[in-house]
């Protein structure tokens, strides 16, 4: 690793790293809302058979991003890079393009390939009870040109990210999302077929990347000459790329593995309340991703420049930060899944279906989150051989134990599986990290942004479900969430140095305020 010492950098300032962060979440929560909003009317529209196949296409976006071959992790990195050093205008964009040629080729060739394969899929995997094998193998020929379109927008929005465009990138990104979900209900309500709901699909994916495209281009910096591809950017990038390719290759399996062996072994319809389950507990990610993405080219430039004690510092806090966005939430959910899945569906069956699962997986996803800025960490040294072996060790691991405990256990055996996955890594690869990386913050990751706000969270919200009643109204239970969520957070909140001082910063704010009301 080369680092430039001599270079007078511009450094992001707290507040321009705030508003980063701060629209990350803004749109990430507002995705996340209008994802949850609109599936029980997906549900009411097309039955829990059709929403199974609409979890079927999400696990196989999801392994089509193993094409990806780390481009998009790539571009994030080298934007990142690139934006703090000077004369590198006419490189930026021929880079740009270099990798979008490549993406481009790439997202056909996957769309193809579902289209081709449309008929295998229906007559060999797909369990279905009602849905007609012509519209299902219908579905899945749309399915593929949804795919041309949706591949490439994860290669715009790792430039935007890589540029620190974020609040762009999330305006979009709340607007599609908008229009996805309304415009979907919308078609149901005059057209209820899967078929209608997948073409829906493909006009707002295409709606999609031409927006992104043309926010990127128009954010990469001018120079005096037209981009064209240069093949010799992709050796300067090809090792870093390689390395994420390949741990993106292991981390989809390790994360749709589950899917993939419950789509072939379950009915369509469990199939369906599996991934209704996946989707809330997975929704934990929208809290997280924001996070991730607004330090990882943060970390990027501090590396750059060589100072180890800004990296240190925003280490620790983006740590105990996402501790404590995370913990409260899943800690709740865990306790209560019940009842949220009651007060969100409407429907006894799908709450009994689904509740243990989503406890289960709920807790395996908040500590992957944990995770996530040791993992930015590590890319910002473009340290990618550990996290590839890591990965590599996890999947011969993995294979095998879901294997045999959802053959035991049936779907609750994938959320078994994703909770020991996430366990290993918080025991074994932390350790491996703060080796090489920060050597001296090993064990204050674990007791002060790890140990001390998880154990608060699990006190507090175990405490509510304790003190809390089964014969509550809806509105009771609503407003018992909320307050055992605010408790949770805040009490949590109070644990972490970087939390406290935000938190008694804000009271201090109030109680100066009030005090000025009363004068």
């Amino acid at each position: 690793m080369v680092f430039v010492l001599n270079e007078t950098v511009p450094r992001s300032s707290s507040s321009s790293l705030k508003s980063v962060i701060t629209a990350n979440f803004a749109g990430t929560l507002w995705q996340a809302l209008m994802g949850l909003a609109f599936i029980p009317l997906y549900i009411k529209y097309l039955g829990i058979e059709s929403y199974g196949l609409i979890g079927i296409f999400a696990t196989l976006q999801s392994i089509f991003a193993l094409l990806d071959v780390g481009l998009g992790d790539t571009l994030t990195r080298e934007m990142a890079r690139l934006s703090v050093l000077p004369g590198k205008e006419q490189e930026t964009r021929d880079l740009v393009r270099t990798l979008e040629t490549i993406y481009w080729t790439i997202a056909v060739f996957a769309g193809m390939a579902v289209v081709a394969s449309s008929p295998f899929i229906e007559h060999h995997w797909i369990k279905s009870g009602n849905l007609s094998p012509t519209a299902i193998e219908q579905a899945f020929v749309i399915m593929g040109f949804v795919t041309i379109f949706q591949l490439p927008v994860s290669f715009y929005t790792g430039g935007l990210i890589g540029l620190q465009k974020q609040v762009a990138l999330n305006l979009i990104a709340a607007c599609v999302a908008t229009l996805r979900g309304a415009g979907a209900i919308l078609v149901l309500h005059w057209i209820p077929t899967i078929q209608a709901f997948f073409l829906w699909q493909s006009v707002i994916g295409a709606i999609n990347f031409v927006l992104y495209a043309r926010v990127l281009w128009h954010y990469l910096p001018q120079s005096n000459h037209r981009p064209a591809f240069q093949l010799h950017l992709i050796k300067g990038v090809w090792r870093f790329s390689a390395g994420m390719g390949g741990i993106s290759v292991l981390a989809v399996i390790l994360t749709q593995l589950d899917k993939v062996v419950l789509s072939k072994m379950l009915s369509l319809e469990m199939f369906g309340y599996y991934m209704l389950a996946s989707v809330v507990a997975m929704s934990l990610t929208r809290i997280f991703t924001p996070m991730f993405f607004s330090i990882y080219p943060r970390f990027t430039q501090l590396v750059s420049i060589n100072d180890q004690d800004g990296l240190r510092q925003l280490y620790h806090k983006s740590c105990q930060f996402m501790a404590v966005l995370i913990l409260p939430v899943a800690t709740v959910t865990a306790f209560f899944a019940y009842e949220i899945i009651l007060l969100w569906t409407r429907n006894t069956i799908t709450a009994e279906k689904t509740h243990f699962i989503v406890s289960v997986m709920i807790c395996g996803t908040a500590l992957n989150g944990l995770m996530n800025p040791p993992y930015a960490l590590q890319l910002a040294f473009a340290w990618t051989r550990l996290p590839f072996y890591v990965n590599l060790l996890s999947v011969t691991l993995f294979i095998p134990i879901i294997i045999v405990v959802v053959t035991a256990f049936g779907a609750i055996g994938g959320a078994l599986a994703w909770l020991i996955l996430n366990i290993g890594y918080i025991l074994f690869w932390i350790p491996l990290i703060h080796k090489r990386i920060l050597r001296a913050e090993k064990w204050r990751w674990y007791w002060q942004d790890g140990f001390l706000p998880a154990t608060t969270s699990i006190i507090v919200a175990g405490l509510g479900r304790l003190l809390t009643t089964e014969s509550m109204s809806s509105n009771a239970m609503l407003l018992s969430l909320a307050a055992i969520f605010v408790m949770t957070f805040g009490i949590t909140a109070l644990t972490t140095p970087v939390t406290r001082t935000i938190l008694f910063a804000e009271l201090r704010k109030i109680g100066f305020a009030m005090s000025q009301n009363e004068v």
